[in-house]
């Protein structure tokens, strides 16, 4: 292995020699387990409905790929080529070392020179330009890449199958969970949980918000079972599996949900006042413990990581000129500096599309995405149900996660296409609170004909 490129060459040689599993007959065995999988099988919508979404998303994650190879054509700053090209790297092991593959894989006794010499140098993205001493994700996905190349023989499109399978059932274990809580969603929850373009876009390719939604997905199904006073294997499994998953890729989603869960499951049956007050306390526990944990150990100072994580956004602005850019304003040092740019950052997160939805095609859906997102608001307030049946425990649950992601996001975000991709957690989110409140009788009765 001389160079980057006769590196990943050699990881589709092999292929080439195997099997050939194409992406329609890979396509075809998944509808199959969709359509077979009890798992899939919800009686409040139509059985053709989540194989129709799986079609939906390979079509989008093709589209996906022909805007990074004919549009963007720098295939090495994109994320879909950047973890499949360096999968390969890591994949061409296996053939003549394949003790070096799965010590790779598995991330046991692999940090090592030879390592660094026989592979890693040959890697694009194994190593990160601007370095937080936070966990790199990009190993990650660069593993589950050499994975997946197990089955795919280097063709890419088998690779936007697979992720495109691993996020509908990330999705549909969040569906059956929103629906747990929210009876007669139906095809409305359904909408607010797989169909947002952002979510359609995003996590219809190999890259880290396809895996994030089924770790997601898996780790609030399993939460929702224990509210439900589950506690069996199954849960565990669920729960276990989801927070490993999501440790690995992007732990920050997971430390925005959890204090939300904890108030939620303190404050279910509770009154409105001592609810409000119950997530109230939660959240001031939550942020005092961020406050607290760089006295137990210096790397874990979170101001500081979120600080750094803004200062590398701008290094990456500074190299790459992207057309959505939104000035930062200066940010103070310390605590004070994060409470007086909340504004600014909630502005970025939730209203600075609006900018931006001139610059091309996908401005012009991010703007679209971001104005149904905030007409939704006076929606549900219009159709609202009577205060008393409005599960406010719930809706306190979403918001505040809403609320928590977008702050983070907008603190370390000045671009608004980068900012719309890692906001796409929330929305699903955004969507149970919406219909939490709304009367759901009140809404158009046709659209209504498939829930049974």
């Amino acid at each position: 292995m001389e160079t980057k490129n006769s590196a990943t060459a050699i990881g589709f040689t092999f292929g080439r020699n195997g099997r050939d599993l194409d992406r329609h007959r890979v396509v075809r065995f998944f509808i199959f387990v969709i359509r077979r999988w009890r798992f899939f099988n919800v009686r409040a919508l139509d059985k053709r409905l989540l194989p129709g979404i799986f079609v939906l998303k390979v079509l989008v994650g093709t589209f996906f790929w022909w805007i990074y190879t004919y549009h963007y054509t720098d295939r090495s700053t994109a994320d879909i080529f950047k973890y499949f090209d360096d999968g390969n790297v890591l994949f061409s092991a296996l053939p003549q070392h394949p003790g070096d593959y799965f010590r790779m894989v598995l991330g046991i006794g692999n940090d090592t020179p030879y390592f660094d010499s026989h592979y890693y140098v040959h890697m694009n993205h194994w190593t990160r330009q601007w370095d937080t001493g936070y966990y790199n994700d990009a190993h990650t996905m660069i593993r589950y890449s050499a994975l997946v190349r197990l089955f795919s023989f280097g063709h890419y499109h088998v690779h936007t199958v697979f992720a495109c399978f691993f996020a509908l059932v990330g999705l549909m274990a969040m569906y059956r969970a929103f629906a747990s809580v929210l009876p007669g969603g139906g095809v409305w929850l359904a909408a607010g949980v797989f169909l947002w373009p952002s979510i359609l876009f995003w996590g219809s390719a190999p890259i880290k918000e396809a895996l994030l939604f089924f770790g997601l997905g898996l780790f609030v199904l399993g939460a929702s079972g224990f509210a439900r006073g589950r506690t069996g294997p199954k849960e565990f499994a669920l729960l276990g599996a989801g927070l490993f998953i999501q440790l690995i890729l992007k732990s920050y989603v997971l430390a925005c949900l959890l204090p939300a869960l904890a108030a939620y499951a303190w404050s279910r049956g509770g009154t409105p006042r001592s609810t409000l007050l119950k997530f109230t306390v939660a959240y001031g526990a939550a942020t005092a413990l961020l406050l607290a944990l760089p006295l137990v150990h210096p790397g874990w100072d979170v101001l500081g990581l979120i600080a750094q994580k803004r200062r590398d956004m701008l290094g990456v602005v500074s190299l790459t000129d992207p057309g959505s850019y939104i000035p930062f304003p200066p940010l103070a040092n310390g605590l004070i500096g994060f409470l007086l740019d909340i504004p600014h950052a909630l502005f970025l997160t939730f209203l600075s599309p609006f900018q931006t939805w001139h610059i091309g095609a996908m401005g012009l859906i991010g703007a679209a995405e971001n104005l149904v997102m905030l007409a939704l608001v006076p929606v549900a307030i219009l159709w609202a149900k009577p205060w008393r049946q409005i599960n406010i425990p719930l809706v306190l649950l979403c918001t505040g996660f809403c609320l928590a992601l977008g702050l983070l996001v907008g603190w370390t975000t000045p671009v608004v296409g980068a900012l719309l991709r890692y906001r796409v957690p929330l929305l699903p989110f955004w969507s149970l609170a919406v219909l939490a409140v709304i009367d759901i009788e009140k809404l158009p009765r046709w659209n209504l004909r498939r829930i049974r």
